[in-house]
């Protein structure tokens, strides 16, 4: 019988990796809880008409990339593509917005049906902050800050910020009329893909990746040129609270997002690190989502993260892994028996513990317990089981020495004391 194996573009995540994906899950916390954002968790299947009516049916996402299925009652379910249309959904079900601006970040698994590559999947994570309720250009940019900072706090390097305006709704449809035409007279000269959005969705002609529909686009009408004196004003204001902060950026008249909600601010933070695969934080501001879907009409701005491409990036970099302070080896019954009584001492004084439960030799034990990139070893025989005493043993120290012999108590102070706790 064959063995089974995970659908393609569906990852396990590994014990060995996952100590990276929790120190960025832990800082991003942090971050957040700093800057004032709550948690908010959605369900990871919505209803289809949530997607289509707030991503836009004409776009890739909701036209070619959405997992969806008819469930027992009939009714169009869809696995959640993206978390911003599942934050805003919450927030007009359960009447957040009446109670004043909200300031939300989530995290958790999306789908979408796309060539899986390296840092994309199937199945992929984001961490993402929405900030509903906020009109002014500073808000944009205390966004921008948020996610810049974070990605700087991680360590993560080659970071650069391309910002865009997409103008109001107006400044849009003004220009997507002058595109539209341009493009039309320039058909037979697109690729198969832009050919068919010229009519659905022109504005994502702009970021069309195919090179010679990139080249010829070098002269296409600009929407910088449809903005509106109010919309060109607003995005001088991003610009320039963005110099105030220090954040460095450089301004791309293509950038769009693949998501019809949004408008006005756009950006994406991208590393020098990942080759082709390069954003790693995109965003932008949606307006008129929260009224799209049945809410009042709220201003907002937000942004999303890919774990598996910032993973990626982090895996690149030297960074010491999460060690267990200890690891207990021991040999005969009543060692084990004692092994593990000390191992649930320590746990329960906050040390993180791994006790080998093999009983093989002591030699293939220690040869575990330095691979598992413990501190300490505590040795329990039979001799120490007898005597209720611990070997404890630097596994790092730089020339071999002897066990010191502690009773359990003293172990964990001991190791308390090493670690810099009272």
């Amino acid at each position: 019988m064959a063995s089974l194996q995970s659908l393609r573009g569906m990852a396990d995540l590994l014990p060995g990796q996952i100590g990276l994906w929790q120190h960025v899950e832990a800082r991003a916390r942090e971050h957040f809880r700093r800057s004032g954002i709550t948690e908010i968790r959605t369900p990871l299947l919505e209803v289809t008409e949530l997607f289509a009516r707030g991503i836009g049916e004409a776009t890739d996402v909701v036209g070619k990339e959405m997992y969806t299925f008819l469930d027992r009652g009939e009714r169009s379910c869809t696995l959640r593509p993206e978390g911003t249309a599942s934050v805003v959904r919450a927030a007009i079900q359960h009447g957040l917005l009446s109670q004043g601006a909200q300031r939300l970040w989530y995290g958790g698994p999306m789908f979408r049906y796309e060539r899986p590559q390296a840092g994309r999947l199937r199945q992929f994570h984001q961490i993402g902050v929405e900030l509903l309720g906020f009109a002014d250009a500073c808000s944009d940019v205390e966004a921008i800050a948020i996610a810049w900072d974070l990605l700087d706090e991680l360590g993560l390097g080659g970071l650069a910020l391309e910002l865009n305006s997409l103008g109001s709704s107006e400044d849009r449809v003004r220009y997507r009329e002058q595109l539209v035409t341009w493009l039309e007279q320039r058909r037979d000269q697109l690729d198969a893909d832009s050919q068919a959005r010229i009519h659905t969705n022109p504005l994502r002609v702009l970021d069309a990746k195919h090179p010679d529909t990139q080249a010829l686009l070098a002269e296409a009408p600009s929407l910088a040129s449809a903005l509106s004196d109010a919309s060109q004003a607003r995005f001088a204001a991003v610009q320039q609270a963005l110099t105030a902060l220090g954040i460095p950026f450089v301004l791309n008249p293509r950038l769009v997002r693949g998501l019809d909600y949004y408008g006005h601010t756009a950006f994406e933070i991208t590393s020098s690190q990942l080759g082709a695969q390069a954003t790693v934080c995109g965003g932008g501001r949606y307006d008129g989502l929260v009224q799209q879907l049945g809410g009042p009409a709220t201003p907002a701005i937000g942004w999303a993260l890919g774990m598996e491409r910032l993973v990626l990036l982090l895996s690149q970099a030297e960074r010491p892994a999460a060690a267990l302070d200890l690891y207990v080896v021991s040999r005969g019954e009543a060692a084990a028996t004692a092994a593990l009584a000390l191992a649930r001492l320590c746990r329960q004084a906050g040390l993180a513990v791994e006790r080998d439960a093999t009983g093989s030799a002591f030699a293939k034990q220690f040869k575990r317990a330095d691979r598992s990139g413990a501190r300490w070893a505590a040795v329990i025989g039979e001799q120490e089981a007898a005597d209720g005493l611990v070997g404890l043993q630097d596994l790092r120290a730089s020339e071999p020495a002897g066990d010191r012999r502690l009773g359990p108590v003293e172990l964990v102070e001991a190791l308390q004391a090493a670690r810099g706790r009272p």
